[in-house]
């Protein structure tokens, strides 16, 4: 007898002119092949739409591969499904805080070895408006992630603007998670929604070579007791 079971969406959906990621270009989503015009193409009555997308890779809810970070790293399409589905999922909640910072004692005492770790801040709230990217937004720290990195988590993601501070040029949650082959998952939403265990959480981007970063649909798959 098969378990009953809700999906949890907590994923951005992209819409043309959103901005994701301050500073860098919008999406732009247009016709390709119209409906009008593919009524010269097909038979009376017949008719489709090719739609054509332009975005940067930093798009809505993405997911960050070695190769965004390391020339020698794993590209999307080199990433195992298993690194990136039917996770065992834990939400760490880290919500109404006025230290940006999450440090490793969020961590402290979690079993987080091969589960996906969502980070749960709420900066989520803000999403499209300029508190989201005022530099104000929660990340974590290096030894944060150096923790993680340790202690075998499979992916990690995050509600907020980027998963590092970016008041300077450094990214050193990056640039440990990434170096340790995790994967990390930025502007989550509705992370509220999701228990602090017991669920599965996929987040699958485009199988892409030589491509570091892809838009995914991430979602948990929430079982009933």
């Amino acid at each position: 007898m098969s378990r009953e079971f809700k999906l949890v969406d907590v994923s951005h959906s992209i819409e043309h002119g959103m901005i994701t990621y301050k500073g860098l270009p919008a999406p732009v989503i247009t016709d390709y092949l119209s409906r009008e015009e593919s009524h010269t193409r097909y038979a009376p009555g017949t008719e489709f739409q090719i739609g054509k997308i332009e975005m940067v890779a930093n798009t809505g809810t993405y997911l960050d591969s070695p190769f965004h970070r390391y020339a020698r790293g794993k590209d999307l399409a080199g990433l195992d499904l298993s690194s990136l589905a039917n996770l065992d999922g834990i939400v760490v909640r880290c919500v109404d805080r006025s230290d940006p910072e999450i440090t490793h004692e969020f961590f402290g005492g979690l079993d987080v070895t091969g589960k996906a770790v969502l980070v749960h801040t709420g900066w989520d709230k803000h999403w499209r408006t300029e508190e989201y990217s005022n530099g104000n937004h929660p990340y974590l720290t290096e030894g944060a992630a150096t923790y993680l990195a340790k202690s075998g988590a499979a992916l990690v993601g995050i509600d907020s603007f980027n998963i590092d501070g970016t008041r300077d040029g450094t990214r050193p949650a990056h640039s440990v998670l990434l170096g340790h082959d995790i994967p990390i998952v930025e502007h989550l939403c509705g992370l509220g929604e999701l228990p602090d265990r017991g669920f599965k959480f996929f987040a699958v981007p485009a199988k892409v070579r030589q491509f570091g970063t892809f838009p995914v649909r991430a979602f948990g798959i929430v079982f009933s007791a």
